[in-house]
């Protein structure tokens, strides 16, 4: 079926640095355990990738947040770990611990069996994009994701999250031919996986790079930063509608990478919350009729675990730090998306949420009239 016109594109819009009448707001994991709604469908779906894999699932908790919040936005529920489990690393998820991998990834010979996996593995993916943009029948733009090289590497290594990073570390120190085997691997993995996802109806794509920050820097160029270029240069550029279509890129503990990060081939850099938006404004987002990156973010997730009228004046201060909004609609600017420093803590109250959200609209509105 044809996809039905955009009744709300100002996520787009500020995406391609084109004036908005607002900020557009999304909330990286807005669908999860915050929500008493998605915590029901978990309960009927019996575990995590039961709901993930499962395509009516996937989209009701894709939707839920916007039925509550007038958010600019739908983000694909799922995992950035689906690709390191389609090449066959057995993936689970623990009460209380988190995901684990059945087979990790240490030596030769496991490096040696890597391989981009076939993506009729992740098909379950694919249907669930394709459902929700239909559901969200042009409500709001889709947003597609995976999780980088390194960052899914990480996992691969360890066989879980970590604390110090000392497997993934070490391998990479010690056997660096090896860390850029599986990097290069995962990175051509990635960049297939969300090329299904825009061919399934996804109308822009994210790439989170959560655990870039705990490299060094020199590391950081060399296996994390030149893999997300490498999946970049690989990825389409219009989506199932013709349309451009934009690429995000996230990278936790950005702070002393950004001028690195100014030449990665996206439209868009997300940025945590220990980034002074004033500044990432000054040096990534560029003038009026030039060249520059749209910026995404970078309120500290736990200002949402204030009272609602402290989450106000979080928000006001932190619209103020990007400055005066760009309104030239006959030429590209400098553009905010504003979205959290990383994902929603499981403990906040969605009315703090609705207040954020109302508090980005109205006061962007405002400094737009001023």
């Amino acid at each position: 079926m044809r996809p039905a016109p955009l009744a709300n594109d100002s996520f787009l819009r500020a995406c391609r640095r084109q004036a908005t009448d607002y900020t557009p707001v999304w909330l990286m994991r807005q669908a999860g355990r915050y929500l008493p709604e998605y915590r029901a469908t978990r309960a009927r779906a019996g575990s995590f990738m039961g709901l993930a894999s499962n395509v009516d699932y996937a989209t009701e908790v894709t939707l839920q947040p916007l039925e509550r919040f007038p958010l600019d936005a739908a983000i694909l529920f799922s995992d950035i770990l689906t690709v390191p489990d389609a090449m066959g690393l057995g993936l689970a998820f623990v009460e209380g611990e988190g995901p684990r991998f059945a087979r990790v990834v240490r030596d030769e010979a496991a490096v040696a069996g890597l391989a981009v996996p076939d993506m009729d593995r992740l098909r379950y993916v694919f249907d669930a994009v394709a459902n929700i943009r239909q559901a969200l029948g042009g409500r709001v733009p889709l947003i597609g994701f995976s999780g980088s090289p390194w960052t899914l590497a990480c996992y691969m290594v360890e066989g879980q999250g970590s604390d110090d990073y000392r497997q993934v570390k070490g391998l990479m120190y010690s056997r660096p031919d090896l860390m850029h085997r599986i990097l290069a691997v995962n990175a051509d993995a990635v960049a297939a996986y969300l090329n299904a996802q825009i061919d399934a109806g996804a109308q822009a794509v994210m790439l989170f790079d959560s655990w870039g920050g705990v490299l060094a820097d020199g590391a950081f160029q060399q296996f994390s930063l030149a893999y997300t270029a490498r999946v970049l240069a690989q990825l389409r550029r219009t989506g199932v509608d013709g349309a451009d279509l934009p690429r995000i890129v996230f990278t936790k503990g950005c702070a002393p990478w950004l001028q690195d990060m100014q030449s990665l081939d996206c439209e868009v850099l997300g940025l945590d919350w220990t980034v002074n938006l004033a500044k990432a404004r000054a040096l990534l987002g560029g003038a009026v009729g030039g060249p520059g990156k749209a910026l995404q973010g970078n309120i500290d997730p736990c200002v949402l675990l204030a009272p609602p009228e402290q989450i106000v004046q979080q928000v006001h201060g932190l619209l103020d730090r990007f400055g005066t909004p760009h309104t030239d609609r006959s030429r590209t600017g400098p553009t905010h998306i504003f979205n959290l420093g990383h994902g929603i803590s499981q403990f906040t109250p969605p009315e703090h949420v609705a207040a954020l959200v109302e508090a980005v609209h109205s006061h962007s509105r405002a400094q737009r009239r001023a």
